[in-house]
Formats: structure tokens, C-alpha cells, sequence
């Protein structure tokens, strides 16, 4: 027979056990009692969100207290100040606590969370969505000494201790990847967007910009259009110039941002000794202005600076270049900063001609008419033109920078030689739009150019004019002759004090036949070696012509280095060989210092000398003989 305690202890654990079954039928797990199991590790601690589910951001710790809510795209502070969020720092507290990884857990009860930071003192995070619940909430410990491992990243990463406080089943500590603890330090400053202005750059629309050197309005029609100065006069922009300014503009940020009942703006300025930079947007009718004051003092690093739409805040602006930092210094205001410092703004596809008109020599016409090539014209003449030259011309007027803007309000152009011009370039458009442009020496020998119709007026480097072929022989193509490997019979290249080397070559057979002073050599003729020259020979284009007295030219060829004389057939219409054409051209080293690493070049017979390049020369002298 049972003793009564043995019967009143199975009772109590029947009466439990029914109590449990219960419980758990009603609330479907024992979390209450016993606590819910810890989120594996390799796991997010949380997943349950998108980044842009968060609306309102709350910050607490024991003394500080952030509460910041989204109103659109942008974030607004409410606590500890009403004034814009940084977005970056928004993003970076939502990303973090969307990114941590477990990497490790303990049970709460069987830590010091005081060695960990995560007490009364620590930060608090709280992430709220639309509805009013709370997405995330957890405590921000200390750093830990472990570094995690991630995917895609390359250094190992920080981990942090963190306590979830938005489940009270979960009574697990955690070790996470990241750390954003920087961002709570000195009362949320660094939450504070340290940016005046906040724009999107796409959706400019006007910038104006005033200041103590004078006003200038840029501007476009449609955001797809280029900028253009507006005012104070209507020029074309850089587009480096335009990017690094709106860029600039767009990541200039305060060394200090502070409420403006703290601060006592400078008492010496005026509206003509501040600058004034205001934006304007498509599709708003409200823009907005930064203003900024001058520096009260040479030793003050820094400008105070307030922004319209928030009045209440005052931004310390860095006054000189320093690292990280957008300075003012830094950005382009000014007229000549911005404009585009190119003579031109051409469209080559549309171009149908250009004049040449030196103030000594003849005009020379080049023109074409599409598909056909770019021809030349002069003293009646008409041939190919040289397209090298061409390019070089085009790339002159329309890339290459000036080397300032002299005025842009000239009546009286003799003081730069513009009235007697040395050079002008017209124009002409396939829609028969004329542009003209006439360059002048001044008595110093500086160059100087205007486009025919303004009053401005432009400094050029001597370069720029040197790049312009001014020279009817400069403009004869390229291509010193021409060579049909169909009809040529034979090669033969004499080298310095060599003995000429013979090829007799026989296009049907694709053959190759080497003699040297009478002998028979083909077994030492590398034939892929002679196909390489003959193919640099049928393709040989001079880097430059050259006038056909330039004594420096025909006394280096009167001794030449290397000469290949080229005999070919000529047939008549029956295709049958009636006589042989043979024609020689000679090298030698180029002499003149602004020649350095060039041959000389001339087929004998012919009127002007040229210039190859001396890679060009290296390939004409390669060995063809196998040693």
C-alpha cells in the first residue's frame, strides 16, 4: 500500500504535466517558461524587414536621446534637433542591423552583460515601421576581439555584441558582424547631415552663382541639354568644368554643423562681399540658396554659411583645400573656369569644306562630298588630301585648350593683329553655316585668335597655329607612292656600305629568288621576312612632307642610309609586258632637333622630301637573310 506523500507527489506532477499540455495547446511552444531558442548562427538576427519598411529611427542611451523620421526621400531629425538626417548615416544604421550575422550566442543569465557594455549605458536601437511596430530593437555592445570572415569582402570584419530587447522570449546575447558604433559618439553629431545642400544632380536645372567677382547664371532647357552660361554672357561650358562643380557643390560638407541660436554670424558683410549659390530644380518653383559670409579674420580657416531650407542651422565651410573635404576654393565660379576654353564647338560630321587662307602663300580648299573622300584644292590643282593633317587641324579647333580669354568686349582688334590676320579658318557647314576663324601676332610674337562676328578674344600657344598645315605640298596624301606587288618584278635594297641585296619576285608562283654580288643566295632569303617588307613598302605613308628646298633634308639624303629601288612591269590592255618602270627611294637619318627620331624620305626624281617615323624605318631595315 502506497504511503500518502508517494501519492500526493504523483498528483502534483500529473496536475503539472496536464497544466503544461494546456499551456503549450494555447500558446502552441514553452518559450515563457523556458525560453526561446537562440537564431542559429550563420543566421541574420534579422530578416523579417526591408530596408525601406523603416520610417522612424530611435536612438537612446543614458545621455543621449535621437528620434528621426522619413518624410519622403529624406530623413528629418526631431530629437536632439530639428534639422536634416544624414542620409548615409540612415542608410548605414538600417543596412547594419538588416546585415548582422550571428556568429555566435549565450544565454543572457549565464554572462556579465556589464563587461559586455550592454547595460543602462549602452546605445539603443530602435527601427519602426509604417504601422508603429517595431522592426528591430536590440542594445549595441562593446567590440569584440573576434574578426568574421564574410563573402565578397575582403578583410575580415568586426564583430559586436548585441542584445535583442524586441522579443522577450529571446534571452540569448549575440555576436554579430559590423560596427556603426562611431556614429553615436559627441551627442549624434555625425548624424547630422554636415551637407547645405541636397540635390539631385539629374534634375538641376538652373545654377546661379554671386559673388563678389560678379554674377553668373548657368543653365539647360531639358536635363539631356549641355549646360550654358546664361549670364553675363551666353557661352558654351567645359563639361569637366560643369562636372566638377556640381559635384563639388554636391559634396561640399561643414567641418561643423550647429544650431543657429549658437552662433553669431559675422556683423561685417553685406550683400556684394557674400557669396551666393542658388539651385534650381525642374518641375519646382521654390529654389534653393546658400549663403555664405565672408571670413572675418586672415587667419580664419573656415566660412559661416546658412542654407533656406534650414533656417535654423549654421555650417563652418573649409576656405582651403584639405583632405576628404570640398573646399570653395576647389569649386569653378567664374566666368573663364567655366566656359569651354576650346576655339570651337565644330560638328565634324556636318562639315562640308574648309578654307585655308594664309597671309602669305595660297588659299587651299578642303572639301568633300560624302561618301567620297576629303579632297584638296590650290593654285587648280585638285589631289587627295592628307587626312593626317586634316585631323590634326580638327583636333587644334576643336580640342585644344586656350591659353586664356584676353576680353570679351574687344571693338578694336589691332593691339592682338587681328585685323591683319596671319591665318584664317572658314567653315562651312553642310547646312551652309559659315564659322570663321582668324588668328594674329601681337608685337610680343604671341598668337591670338577670334571667331569672326564676337568681340572675344582668345590667347593660343604657338603650337596651336604649327598643328595647321598652311602649305600646299603639306596637304598631298599620306601615301608616298603607289606599289601594285602584281606587277613588280624585282627589290633591291642597298644598306649603308652593304652590297645591294637582289629579290626577284614572281606574284603567281608567290616566290622569291636572293642574289648578292652574283651569287645565288635564296636558300638564305627568309620569304615571310621579304612578304613583311614588301607589304610595309605597298602601305608606306610619310609622317610629314616636307618643301622640296629644305637643305637640311636633301644633304642627309645625298648620302643616304638605305635605299630600295622597286622594277615593275608595264602592261598594256592585252595584259602583255611592252617595258619595266623602276623607281628608287632613299633614307637617311633626320638631322633638325623637332625632327629627333625620324628619317628623312624621297623617291629620286620626284619634288619633295618627307618624313617617316622611325618605327616606320626600323620595319624598312629589318634583316632578310637567316644568319
Amino acid at each position: 500500500m502506497r504511503s500518502i506523500t508517494v501519492t500526493l507527489f504523483l498528483a502534483l506532477i500529473a496536475s503539472g504535466t496536464v497544466g503544461l499540455v494546456t499551456y503549450q495547446s494555447q500558446q502552441g511552444n514553452f518559450n515563457a517558461i523556458f525560453g526561446k531558442p537562440p537564431t542559429a548562427v550563420g543566421l541574420l538576427l534579422y530578416d523579417n524587414f526591408e530596408a525601406e519598411d523603416v520610417v522612424r529611427i530611435e536612438i537612446r542611451s543614458s545621455t543621449v536621446e535621437g528620434v528621426f523620421e522619413r518624410e519622403g526621400k529624406q530623413w528629418q531629425g526631431l530629437i536632439p534637433w530639428k534639422d536634416r538626417m544624414d542620409p548615409v548615416a540612415a542608410a548605414a544604421i538600417i543596412r547594419f542591423t538588416r546585415g548582422m550575422r550571428i556568429e555566435d550566442h549565450s544565454p543572457s543569465n549565464k554572462i556579465n552583460r556589464r563587461k559586455l557594455h550592454l547595460n543602462r549605458r549602452s546605445v539603443e536601437i530602435r527601427l519602426v515601421g509604417a504601422n508603429g511596430e517595431a522592426l528591430a530593437y536590440y542594445r549595441m555592445g562593446r567590440i569584440s576581439s573576434w574578426k568574421a570572415e564574410v563573402d565578397n569582402v575582403e578583410q575580415p570584419m568586426s564583430t559586436v555584441f548585441i542584445y535583442p530587447k524586441d522579443d522577450p522570449d529571446n534571452k540569448s546575447v549575440y555576436l554579430c558582424t559590423g560596427d556603426i558604433s562611431p556614429l553615436f559618439q559627441e551627442n549624434l553629431k555625425l548624424l547630422r547631415d554636415h551637407r547645405p545642400l541636397y540635390f539631385n544632380p539629374l534634375n538641376l536645372q538652373k545654377i546661379g552663382i554671386q559673388s563678389p567677382q560678379g554674377e553668373i547664371t548657368l543653365g539647360r532647357a531639358m536635363p539631356q541639354d549641355p549646360w550654358r552660361i546664361l549670364k553675363p554672357l551666353k557661352l558654351p561650358t567645359d563639361r569637366l568644368s560643369m562636372q566638377a562643380l556640381i559635384e563639388g557643390l554636391f559634396n561640399l560638407r561643414a567641418t561643423k554643423v550647429s544650431d543657429r541660436s549658437e552662433v553669431t554670424l559675422p556683423t561685417n558683410s553685406s550683400s556684394s562681399n557674400k557669396t551666393k549659390i542658388t539651385l534650381n530644380r525642374f518641375g519646382q518653383t521654390t529654389p534653393t540658396t546658400l549663403e555664405i559670409y565672408p571670413a572675418e579674420s586672415l587667419e580664419d580657416i573656415s566660412f559661416k554659411a546658412v542654407v533656406d531650407d534650414r533656417p535654423d542651422t549654421v555650417f563652418e565651410l573649409p576656405a582651403k583645400p584639405a583632405s576628404g573635404l570640398v573646399s570653395l576654393a576647389d569649386l569653378p565660379m567664374d566666368v573663364n573656369g567655366l566656359r569651354d576654353p576650346t576655339l570651337t564647338s565644330l560638328n565634324v560630321r556636318a562639315l562640308k569644306s574648309i578654307q585655308i587662307s594664309p597671309s602669305t602663300g595660297a588659299n587651299i580648299l578642303i572639301s568633300r562630298t560624302p561618301p567620297e573622300p576629303w579632297m584638296a584644292n590650290t593654285n587648280q590643282r585638285n589631289f587627295l588630301a592628307n587626312e593626317k593633317n586634316l585631323f590634326r587641324l580638327l583636333k587644334a579647333v576643336t580640342n585644344d585648350q586656350v591659353s586664356g580669354f584676353v576680353s570679351d568686349a574687344a571693338s578694336d582688334f589691332s593691339p592682338w593683329g587681328l585685323d591683319r590676320p596671319v591665318l584664317s579658318l572658314r567653315f562651312l557647314a553642310t547646312n551652309n553655316e559659315v564659322l570663321e576663324l582668324r588668328f594674329g601676332m601681337d608685337a610680343k610674337g604671341e598668337f591670338f585668335a577670334n571667331r569672326l562676328g564676337t568681340r572675344t578674344v582668345m590667347k593660343v600657344d604657338g603650337g596651336l597655329i604649327r598643328a595647321i598645315a598652311v602649305q600646299p605640298y603639306e596637304w598631298k596624301h599620306a601615301r608616298v607612292w603607289s606599289l601594285n606587288r602584281v606587277n613588280l618584278s624585282q627589290l633591291v635594297i642597298k644598306k649603308a656600305e652593304e652590297e645591294p641585296l637582289m629579290l626577284d619576285y614572281d606574284f603567281f608562283a608567290e616566290s622569291w629568288k636572293a642574289r648578292r654580288n652574283g651569287k645565288e643566295i635564296s636558300s638564305q632569303l627568309v620569304e615571310a621576312r621579304a612578304n613583311f617588307l614588301l607589304s610595309q613598302l605597298e602601305g608606306i605613308e610619310s609622317s610629314q612632307w616636307l618643301a622640296k628646298d629644305d637643305t637640311d633634308a636633301l644633304a642627309a639624303l645625298g648620302k643616304p642610309s638605305l635605299a630600295i629601288g622597286v622594277k615593275e612591269l608595264i602592261k598594256d590592255d592585252d595584259d602583255n609586258v611592252v617595258s619595266n618602270q623602276i623607281r628608287t627611294m632613299v633614307f637617311a637619318p633626320a638631322t633638325q632637333p623637332q625632327h629627333y627620331g625620324h628619317h628623312y624620305g624621297m623617291i629620286l626624281g620626284e619634288n619633295h622630301p618627307f618624313l617617316i617615323t622611325g618605327e616606320q624605318h626600323q620595319k624598312l631595315t629589318a634583316d632578310l637573310l637567316d644568319d
